[in-house]
C-alpha cells in the first residue's frame, strides 16, 4: 500500500497550488492547500502487550538541542531532515522551530509536545515496557508531502528498525503536522511496527488515514494536554496508548479525557 495513494495526482494538485502560493511565507497553508487524500490505511497488529513494548516517540514540533543546527522553517516545501535525540536530554535544553503553531505552550511545558516526563513515569509504573533510548523530531510543517515520503520517511523507518522499536507514538504540533505525522505513521506501519497518532484535527486525520489515531478536542501546539497539568497529560497519553494493542483494524478513536478534566475543574481540583 502506498504512503500517498495516487501520488502523481497529488503532485499535480500540489504543483498547481504552489504556482499560486509561497509555501515559505506565513504559518498557514489553508488557502486551497491540497491535503493528501487516502482511502485506506496499512495496519500491523500489536504482537505484544503494552507493558512489554519498546515504545518510540516521534514529534513534529521541530524540537532540537540548543547549540545544534536548527530546522529551516523557511525551506521551500519544508525541511527534509529529522533529529535523533537521546531521551536523557534536559528538557530545558530543547529549542523549537515552531512553524504553523504558536510556541507559547511548549515554552511553558515541553511535555505538551514532547512528553518525556510523562512517558518516563509510564515506564517506571510499567504502563509501557520501556521508552526507547532515543526519540525523533522533525519540523512537520512540510507542504511538499511527496518529498517527505521519499526523503525523510525511509531514513526514519530505518532508524526505528535499528533500535528494534516495537511500537511508535506520533505527536503532531500544527494542522499541517497532522498530515506529516499521519504519513509517517503509514510508512512505519507498513514496515511492521504498530503506531498510534495523537491528534486534535479530526478532519485531517480522516482524509490522510493514519492506521490508528486517538482524537480529542485539544489545542494546536499543546496536543498532549494543557501545560503544567500532568494529570491531564497522563490521561491523554494513557488512553491513547492503551488502544494500541486491542485495535484490530484502522480506526480513529475519541478520547474521553475532556469530560474527566471538566469534572476536575468544576470540583476546584484544577
Amino acid at each position: 500500500m502506498d504512503t500517498i495513494e495516487q501520488m502523481d495526482k497529488w503532485r499535480g494538485r500540489f504543483a498547481a497550488w504552489s504556482r499560486k502560493h509561497d509555501s515559505t511565507a506565513g504559518d498557514g497553508v489553508e488557502e486551497g492547500y491540497p491535503f493528501v487524500e487516502n482511502k485506506r490505511s496499512p495496519f500491523t497488529p500489536a504482537r505484544r502487550a503494552l507493558p512489554m513494548l519498546n515504545l518510540a516517540l516521534i514529534t513534529s514540533a521541530g524540537g532540537y538541542i540548543d547549540g545544534a543546527d536548527p530546522f529551516d522553517a523557511t525551506a521551500p516545501g519544508g525541511d527534509m531532515t529529522f533529529r535523533e535525540i537521546p531521551r536523557e536530554v534536559e528538557l530545558a535544553d530543547l529549542r523549537f522551530a515552531a512553524r504553523g503553531y504558536e510556541p507559547v505552550f511548549v515554552t511553558q511545558d515541553v511535555n505538551v509536545q514532547i512528553p518525556l516526563d510523562r512517558l518516563t513515569e509510564f515506564e517506571a509504573n510499567r504502563v509501557i515496557g520501556r521508552l526507547n533510548s532515543a526519540f525523533w523530531s522533525f519540523c512537520g510543517f512540510i507542504p511538499d508531502a511527496g518529498r517527505m515520503v521519499e526523503e525523510i520517511l525511509p531514513k526514519l523507518v530505518a532508524r526505528l528498525q535499528r533500535y528494534e522499536v516495537q511500537a511508535a507514538l506520533l505527536i503532531p504540533a500544527s494542522r499541517l503536522c497532522h498530515q506529516s505525522v499521519s504519513l509517517a505513521a503509514r510508512a512505519i506501519e507498513q514496515s511492521g511496527i504498530p503506531t498510534m497518532t495523537l491528534g486534535v484535527q479530526r478532519d485531517v486525520l480522516e482524509i490522510v488515514h493514519p492506521p490508528r489515531a486517538a482524537f480529542y478536542e485539544g489545542q494546536i501546539g499543546s496536543v498532549v494536554g494543557e501545560p503544567n497539568w500532568p494529570q491531564y497529560q497522563r490521561r491523554v497519553l494513557d488512553e491513547a496508548l492503551r488502544w494500541i494493542e486491542p485495535m484490530d483494524e484502522p480506526s480513529i478513536l475519541n478520547l474521553g479525557v475532556e469530560l474527566e478534566s471538566q469534572v476536575e475543574k468544576q470540583r476546584g481540583e484544577r
